[in-house]
């Protein structure tokens, strides 16, 4: 099989298609929103995000007669604006440690999620795709929806790029600049939890932290400056996702395990050529 052949053959259909467009945007959307929750070291705000979105996903389901549809995407943001908007208001005054707070929305969250989703009698095969992702059953409503939601984000980032900057930094640098910490914090929550719900089709609950931690981790090890880190983890996150739908296809696994494991293989490599140049440095 020749390489045209290799690339084009996937994508005669239009289910395919759109599973591509929908794994490019949200692997460039996470790396940069990504940047600022590693800078501000809330990798498990974002896993607990991802896990705290479930009572919202499960309300839908349930109102809509067990109907898997864009629902289940305002549903889950829903939810996901709800916690992180309680954890901002039980971190505000510092009374309570962030990590704390994001555990306990997180495990309340998700219990009340299971709760209301064991009362169906059906739910389990329906949303085992919010689980793990479904990237061949976007639609063109939900491929709409990312791109919309998506833009959203990198516009708000984009316009208020230098005070995420400053409050991930510096908080006391904005406090003496007298910008509203606490509303921009609370943004960046939102935004993080936009974000997740956008990327759920795509890979899932259980594999949302690799696509916001990982192109990030592999682009910090490479880079040190915020805006070229943002701009090669946008690189590694879109061709990380191309990569691995291939390899989904081919190999005939899950699209969201074979994203992780491309970005993981290539977080490895790149740690490794790190090291090696490291010690050839210390050497000399």
């Amino acid at each position: 099989m020749d390489m045209v052949a290799f690339l084009a053959e996937p994508l005669q259909y239009n289910f395919i298609q759109r599973g591509m467009l929908a794994l490019i945007l949200v692997g460039g959307i996470n790396a940069v929103v990504g940047c600022f929750v590693m800078v501000r070291s809330m990798a498990f705000f974002g896993d607990a995000l991802a896990h705290s979105i479930l009572p919202g996903i499960a309300l839908s389901y349930t109102a809509s007669g067990g109907n898997i549809g864009s629902s289940l995407f305002f549903g889950g943001l829903g939810a996901g604006v709800f916690s992180a908007m309680v954890i901002a208001w039980l971190t505000r005054k510092q009374e309570i440690k962030e990590d704390s707070a994001i555990a306990i929305v997180f495990v309340t969250m998700f219990a009340l999620g299971i709760a209301i989703i064991s009362t169906q009698s059906s739910y389990a095969i329906d949303l085992t795709h919010i689980l793990f992702g479904s990237i061949n059953g976007i639609s063109q409503q939900d491929l709409l929806i990312m791109a919309v939601m998506g833009a959203i984000v990198l516009v708000l980032i984009g316009l208020f790029y230098k005070e995420f900057l400053i409050i991930s930094f510096d908080l006391s640098l904005a406090q003496s600049l007298k910008l509203p910490a606490e509303g921009l914090r609370l943004l960046l929550l939102i935004l993080v939890a936009v974000t997740i719900v956008v990327s759920l089709q795509a890979v899932g609950i259980a594999l949302m932290l690799a696509l916001l931690i990982t192109p990030v981790a592999t682009a910090r090890l490479l880079v040190k400056r915020l805006h070229h880190m943002l701009f090669l983890s946008s690189l590694l996150g879109i061709v990380s996702g191309i990569v691995g739908f291939y390899a989904s296809y081919y190999l005939d696994i899950p699209s969201g395990a074979c994203i992780v494991l491309v970005l993981s293989a290539l977080f490895g490599l790149v740690f490794m050529m790190q090291s090696a140049l490291n010690r050839l440095a210390e050497r000399n």
